[in-house]
């Protein structure tokens, strides 16, 4: 998931100024076949629970009984990528969406790390496996059934079906730029996945030849058996289906969804709600309110709840702004932004219980490389100079940007610890991981570059992103690059150019300095080198931003995703981050933990890995 903002510490999604992870789950109890080992989930929690923190193992505030009503106001500085679960991939966007959307499982809210990254029953009444007869016996179909109470606030309310699933899937692969962000995900795992979207991808973006399309086309592997039952036909198996399904992207979409263009202006103005909450009022890059939906039940959900009479978003603040107003107490939690490094170890030495600290075993930020751009000849499509460019960073210096090495970590390679197929290795290495700019020089004039590079990189003007865009046009200066940096709105940084094929054949940009948190933990080989790294899917909305394709990466990623063996899983995972090092394809910085910060009347502050920020439908409010 993309890191919304760069944090002070870090799905989301990738939060914000807190850099953030997503994070499901363990697959075990899925059953068969395998795209990961189900044994790495186990072993990855445990890893993860060893190097806990009393902040993080504390539900900050825990005490006393739920209490409804209040106001929870939540501050930052930018809005989201998309609002439509169909393309939404920022961690912030992670935070709303789970106010107003559901899906078939999901993560619940829990302080124990094992269950935080669990896959439990959201829409759905129960996990499928093969013991229940919801898994087929060669691990390819999935038999989901719903609960019959979730229901849409529509007018009247009525309930939410298998057929709004189907749909939900059906707008994936749309062809504008707010398609889904993890193609992989679903193309070549659901059978007929792929021929339905290469047939979509030829439909013009129009309203009405959108709605002609998708209904009179299906996904073969994706059938309403029912209203209640909902069937998934795989390519292969995938014991980490289950955790797919928990992202966002598989969210129901009402049948209303096919008037608009996805996640259009006019789209932003009428969503519609089968959770806790509904979207009473939008405005662009302002703001967001957020009222209970009354076609809501408890008894219809087992992971949210409906404390709160109200949520206001209020955007527009930077990180000072917004920790000055939450220590104030006239704001409640943060959006996009975490704690600023200077206030963190005042906070931390007087154990203020109004900071959590949360490791998001992650990459973020890091510094990746248009292979498409025609600038300076076409240079950095040569892995000759991104090799020179991988000694020009001091990795320490971006960790003192976000608070130093008792919140970070450098790190060297794509794949964060925490994670499958992680072992650490360095085929870059610099003194003290500060960089080396005479081997970076040498090295570029060895590649034909003797009097260096001029580079476009466009900033997000948000969080510590100014910060960590100044300290790279620095280190680049010491070889001889010359980084001219242009600032953008963080809404429009990946839209508008990272996940724009055509901005970047055009050159409209050469390096980015973008986030990554995983999808989910635990079986987890395709949430992390898949989604970054495989060419096969470089198109509108993909995360493979630099358009990196390798054959050898490609074939490893395969092995991955269809081999049962853990060892085997492991071993390719990693040999295809040394390949991706090898062609030095991006530049790793460092994994993060994340500072949040909330008001005193914030009770019941459970983080989410898959957010990296409070779960908004678990918080209640006291003094309201």
């Amino acid at each position: 998931m993309i890191a919304a903002a760069c944090s002070s510490s870090p799905k989301s999604p990738s939060v914000s100024s807190s850099n953030s992870g997503t994070g499901t789950s363990s697959v075990s109890s899925a059953g068969g076949g395998s795209s990961g080992p189900t044994s790495s989930a186990s072993s990855t929690s445990s890893a993860q629970s060893s190097s806990l923190t009393p902040e993080q193992l504390a539900n900050v505030n825990a005490s006393g009984s739920p209490v409804t009503g209040g106001t929870l106001k939540i501050v930052g500085n930018a809005d989201v990528d998309h609002l439509d679960t169909v393309g939404g991939y920022y961690t912030t966007t992670y935070t709303l969406e789970r106010a107003f959307t559901r899906q078939l499982f999901a993560n619940p809210a829990s302080t124990d790390p094992a269950k935080a990254i669990s896959v439990v029953p959201d829409v759905a009444t129960d996990l499928p496996t093969k013991a229940n007869g919801g898994l087929s016996a060669d691990g390819k179909t999935y038999t989901i059934h719903l609960r019959p109470d979730v229901m849409w606030n529509t007018s009247p309310a009525r309930p939410v079906t298998a057929q709004d699933f189907v749909l939900g899937f059906k707008r994936l692969c749309n062809p504008t730029q707010n398609s889904v962000g993890a193609p992989g995900y679903y193309e070549g795992v659901i059978v007929g996945m792929t021929e339905y979207c290469d047939a979509f991808a030829k439909v013009k973006p129009d309203v009405a030849d959108f709605k002609t399309f998708m209904t009179t086309h299906d996904i073969s592997g994706i059938k309403a058996v029912d209203n209640s039952t909902i069937q998934f036909t795989l390519v292969n198996p995938a014991s980490d289906f289950p955790n797919i399904l928990t992202l966002p992207f598989g969210s129901a979409a009402p049948v209303e969804y096919l008037n608009y263009l996805p996640d259009s202006a006019e789209f932003r103005q009428h969503t519609i709600s089968d959770g806790p909450y509904y979207i009473a009022s939008y405005t662009a890059g302002q703001s967001y309110t957020l009222k209970p939906n009354p076609a809501w039940k408890q008894s219809s959900d087992p992971i949210r709840h409906q404390y709160l009479s109200e949520i206001d978003v209020t955007l527009g603040p930077d990180e000072a702004a917004v920790q000055q107003q939450i220590a104030a107490g006239t704001a409640d939690m943060e959006w996009d932004t975490t704690v600023p490094t200077a206030d963190v170890p005042q906070l931390k030495a007087t154990k203020d219980p109004r900071m959590g600290i949360y490791a998001n075993y992650d990459t973020n930020p890091f510094e990746i490389f248009n292979l498409q751009s025609p600038n300076n000849g076409g240079a950095l499509s040569k892995a000759a100079v991104r090799q020179a460019l991988e000694y020009a960073v001091d990795k320490t210096a971006i960790g003192k940007i976000y608070g130093g090495p008792n919140l970070n970590t450098p790190l060297n390679q794509v794949i964060p610890p925490g994670n499958v197929g992680y072992k650490e290795f360095n085929l870059y290495q610099t003194p003290n991981d500060a960089g080396d700019p005479a081997k970076c020089k040498s090295l570029l004039a060895a590649a034909g570059y003797p009097n260096g590079l001029t580079l476009k990189d466009p900033y997000r003007t948000s969080g510590k992103h100014p910060d960590v865009y100044q300290s790279i046009q620095a280190d680049f200066a010491k070889c001889g690059v010359k980084v001219e940096g242009f600032p953008v709105k963080a809404s429009d940084f990946y839209g508008k150019y990272l996940s724009d094929p055509k901005a970047a054949k055009q050159g409209a940009w050469d390096i980015a300095e973008p986030g990554w948190v995983p999808d989910w933990y635990g079986n987890n080989a395709r949430a992390v080198m898949e989604p970054l790294f495989d060419g096969r899917h470089y198109g509108p909305g993909s995360t493979d931003w630099g358009d990196y394709n390798n054959d050898t990466v490609n074939k490893d990623i395969d092995t991955a995703l269809t081999s049962t063996d853990p060892a085997e899983v492991d071993k390719a995972m990693h040999e295809a981050d040394m390949q991706v090092m090898k062609d030095a394809a991006f530049i790793p910085f460092q994994t993060q933990s994340t500072p949040l910060f909330h008001s005193s009347r914030v009770h019941n502050a459970i983080e989410l890995p898959s957010s990296i920020n409070y779960d908004i439908t678990n918080v209640w409010l006291s003094g309201s």
